[in-house]
């Protein structure tokens, strides 16, 4: 017989391996819903997917989706997520050492173009999930992912000197808002070429007023009053 030592590591290390199987196969349990969930929002739209279908299209009970999400709205929330990650992370694999802090800009925003081209990938993150969600809970999701990459962008930029120093909020905003548009228009059908060449004259356009407005950001007329 093992000392009692002994056997009370092995039990420990049996209930380790245990949990970690429980999480394995909850992780993969929550992935597959979430895939069976995109697959029918893009297919059919948030208002007309019910739980049921998404059970059937899982192939899972009603009980293992109550159990990672308390109803639909939660599901279509991680299925937006989610999106929002692997464009995060598409943008992240574009980069390259070596590249120029405005280099990377340029790279970043093609890349998000061309994964935005991803099928359904507008519609639940552009156009269904800021009606469902609510504009808050988008924004949110943004800040933690595409945005994050984009600020951190355009503080490289201007901390180099590649950019002019801007209020950093600001030109996040607007440089979303235009990447945003643009992935709308390559998905009705504009050329994905001639979008990104207007976004590097736009970016690069910016780069050439560090020569005329020096390193300092531009003053409100109510601040120069």
């Amino acid at each position: 017989m093992l000392p009692y030592r002994l056997n009370k590591q092995a039990d420990c290390m049996q209930v380790g391996i245990a949990r970690r199987r429980n999480a394995d196969r909850s992780a993969e349990m929550r992935s597959r819903l979430i895939a069976a969930a995109r697959r029918l929002f893009v297919r059919q739209g948030y208002a007309l997917t019910s739980t049921p279908a998404i059970v059937a299209e899982a192939g899972v009970t009603r009980g293992a989706l109550y159990h990672h999400f308390p109803d639909k709205r939660a599901i279509f929330e991680a299925v937006v997520t989610a999106e929002a990650a692997a464009v995060a992370d598409a943008i992240g694999a574009a980069d390259a050492a070596g590249m120029s802090a405005l280099a990377r800009l340029l790279v970043g925003a093609a890349a998000y173009v061309e994964t935005m081209r991803e099928a359904g990938r507008v519609q639940l993150l552009l156009v269904e999930g800021p009606a469902v969600l609510g504009r808050d809970t988008v924004r949110r999701i943004e800040a933690q992912h595409g945005d994050a990459s984009l600020r951190v962008g355009l503080e490289e930029a201007m901390a180099v000197g590649d950019l002019p120093v801007m209020p950093i909020d600001a030109v996040a905003t607007l440089l979303s808002a235009m990447f945003e548009r643009a992935a709308m228009e390559v998905a009705e059908g504009m050329s994905p070429s001639d979008i990104l060449l207007a976004i590097e004259q736009i970016v690069g356009g910016l780069a050439t007023l560090n020569g005329r407005l020096g390193r300092r950001p531009p003053q409100s007329t109510a601040a120069t009053a």
